[in-house]
């Protein structure tokens, strides 16, 4: 940052640290490379913590930080996000720059299509213009990636991530997500989110995207703990294992039921709901497997869609399951969600209202909302998974994506910045 000359970002450098570096010190190299390209004093990663509420710093082979969780020369600072600038950024996806003695100190979003992987913070030793800044957000874009490829190959982000451990069924449920929370598309966003109970329930949710349809899946297992888990395991496994052969929604349903009546206990079943999207004429169905109504929220208004039900997964042997219409228009907002949503203890929350409050927020914030609701309602002692998926439908055909801001979400359009 030299001068008042404008910044430029090597970002194929960026890319060459990454590959001489291993996968577990990739990161810390691009964000090495990065502060000497902009002459910042540090750069520093904060992931986003898989609770939703905190942001975590993970470093190395540095002097012990108080508070912060060790694994070897591994440490994992846990910062709380309600109320900081941190918070502010993840929620609205915009940078922000504030002086900080004769520099300034910037935090950017490290985003791909809408999923909100964490943020960087570089402490720089003057004030950024609007172009450096937007130049430093493709950085975060290219980190984004360095991000997700990196994971692939150590435990080491998935351990910083957990403030708390996870138990044996919480592991299993885990592994049973997508890979990402949110996907942000040209004729859609789409955004999941789990809040585990301390008695893990079983729910899952999972979604895929391909040329021609969006599919989307809840599911509700019954019972608790490991027995759950692996029954939301053999749901989802034979779910995945349909789709990829190319089975219509029908045959998906039917496979996934007949694996469960041939392999699970007498007794166990899961609720859920299939969704298969049209891309091209804009139309959806869905089946419904004993599961709780979808929510719509259309010209500010919210309504259950009422729908015919059918026996969980499991429970009758050769079922043929019908798929219905799924009445979309665009503009539409659709929540899917698990009875966790409603458990007793949750009587005090009404999820129609939070619905309806949340209608300015991206899909991302609002299932985050959401689950703060159910949480503080219950006092946060969850009985049963709450689980939802918000899609936010725009229609058309199929194109590039759109965002909350009506721009690339991994693109940082700069704030004013002091002068």
């Amino acid at each position: 940052m030299r001068g008042s000359e404008d910044l430029v970002i090597d970002v194929g450098a960026l890319l060459e640290k990454v590959e001489a570096a291993a996968p577990l010190d990739a990161v810390p190299a691009v964000a090495a490379a990065l502060a000497e390209m902009v002459e910042a004093r540090s750069a520093t990663l904060l992931v986003a913590d898989f609770s939703g509420r905190a942001v975590v710093r993970l470093t190395s082979a540095a002097p012990g930080v108080e508070g912060a969780r060790n694994r070897g020369i591994e440490q994992a600072e846990t910062l709380p996000l309600t109320g900081t600038v941190y918070e502010r950024v993840l929620r609205t996806q915009q940078p922000d720059v504030q002086p900080e003695g004769d520099g300034a100190r910037a935090i950017v979003p490290v985003t791909d299509r809408g999923d909100a992987i964490g943020l960087l913070e570089l402490e720089l030793p003057r004030s950024p213009s609007a172009h450096d800044i937007a130049e430093i957000g493709n950085a975060a874009h290219a980190l984004a990636y360095v991000v997700i490829a990196a994971r692939r190959h150590t435990d080491v982000f998935e351990w910083g991530q957990r403030s708390t451990p996870f138990a044996l069924a919480a592991e299993i449920q885990r592994r049973l997500l997508p890979a990402a929370y949110t996907c942000e598309a040209g004729q859609f966003t789409l955004a999941g989110w789990l809040e585990p109970a301390s008695s893990v329930g079983g729910d899952t949710f999972d979604y895929t995207l391909d040329r021609d349809s969006l599919q989307v899946s809840i599911t509700d297992a019954v019972g608790h703990q490991v027995a759950a888990a692996l029954l939301a395991t053999l749901l989802v496994g034979s779910l995945r294992n349909g789709r990829r052969q190319g089975l219509d929604l029908t045959a998906q349903a039917g496979h996934a039921n007949d694996a469960l009546v041939a392999h699970a206990e007498s007794g166990q079943f899961v609720t859920g709901q299939l969704v298969r999207l049209d891309l091209h004429t804009g139309t959806a169905e869905i089946v419904n497997a004993g599961h709780p109504w979808p929510l719509r929220l259309r010209d500010g208004r919210v309504s259950e869609i009422a729908l015919d039900i059918e026996p969980p997964f499991g429970v009758v042997r050769g079922r043929t399951y019908t798929p219905q219409r799924l009445p979309l228009e665009p503009g539409d907002r659709i929540v899917f969600l698990t009875d966790g949503m409603e458990e007793r203890n949750a009587a005090s929350l009404d999820v129609a209202a939070a619905l309806a409050e949340s209608s300015d927020l991206h899909p991302r914030e609002v299932v985050h909302a959401l689950g703060a609701a159910v949480m503080h309602a219950t006092g946060g002692d969850l009985r049963d998974d709450a689980t939802m998926v918000c899609l936010d439908w725009y229609g058309g055909p199929p194109r590039g994506r759109r965002t909350e801001h009506g721009a690339d979400p991994d693109r940082v359009s700069p704030p004013a910045v002091p002068g």
